[in-house]
């Protein structure tokens, strides 16, 4: 792709996003698109939300659950950006329109106190550099279809990649704690008062704070680190759960807390 291509694409996803309707898959109109290509699409939708004041906060990551990197045909994570408009409160009501199709998975939120970045990131760095994990919530959309309408292709990671990682949202509760055995931190989630899913951070590449070693060494690869202050969503545990209207949640981590979350 030119880059001409890239900045065409994104602007394309941005006006999905204020419209709510979808765009066709890259993928298909674009069938030599490739990973570099999906993220510098992604790096354009990212620099027109900050160039209109909607600065980044951090970042997300995800396909980091092996059953998600089998549905998709490949073997590492991806990543996407939180911006300060992607921000909810848990408890928020989220009005309707806000988003396109909204779904929601559980996480382990990274709350950074120190810079953190190049190719030789370790473990221990990880920890060092964490002030705090807490529960969350990440919403997903989809700005680009799910299915292309005349071949019934599926999306594939080349669009999820330039869809900002199909990030939408995040939803933080209150508690934190350091960041020790995120392993066995588990969340019971419930949709309108039925339990949908359940899971264990070990689903996040055995230990969520692996997760955040991938990403400060792939940003690196960029010239990229992750900030002080910034915010890292880990990636999920859960299969996304749909929340179309009238949709209440609640994921229910125990001891490590609880997020609420309603679309109305």
């Amino acid at each position: 792709m030119r880059a001409e291509d890239h900045k065409a694409a994104a602007h394309a996803l941005l006006d999905a996003e204020r419209s709510g309707r979808q765009i066709g898959l890259l993928s298909v109109a674009h069938p030599d698109i490739t990973m570099d290509d999906a993220y510098a699409i992604q790096d354009q939708f990212v620099a027109a939300k900050v160039a209109v004041g909607d600065p980044v906060i951090g970042w997300k990551i995800g396909l980091t659950s092996r059953a998600m990197q089998m549905a998709l045909n490949i073997d590492i994570p991806d990543s996407g950006v939180l911006t300060r408009s992607m921000k909810f409160d848990t408890g928020a009501t989220i009005p309707a329109g806000r988003f396109i199709q909204p779904r929601i998975e559980a996480e382990i939120a990274f709350i950074m106190k120190a810079d953190i970045g190049g190719d030789g990131v370790t473990r221990d760095d990880v920890l060092a550099a964490t002030a705090h994990v807490a529960p969350a919530l990440e919403i997903l959309d989809t700005r680009i279809l799910r299915a292309d309408p005349n071949t019934g292709q599926p999306r594939k990671v080349f669009d999820t990649i330039a869809d900002n990682a199909a990030n939408a949202g995040i939803v933080m509760g209150p508690e934190r704690h350091p960041p020790e055995n995120l392993r066995w931190v588990g969340a019971i989630i419930t949709r309108d008062g039925t339990v949908e899913e359940t899971g264990l951070g070990a689903g996040v590449l055995n230990d969520p704070v692996e997760s955040v070693v991938w990403l400060a060494r792939r940003m690196a690869i960029y010239g990229n680190t992750i900030k002080s202050g910034q915010v890292i969503l880990s990636g999920s545990f859960i299969r996304p759960i749909e929340c179309p209207a009238n949709t209440d949640i609640h994921a229910d981590f125990g001891n490590f807390g609880s997020v609420d979350l309603r679309f109305s």
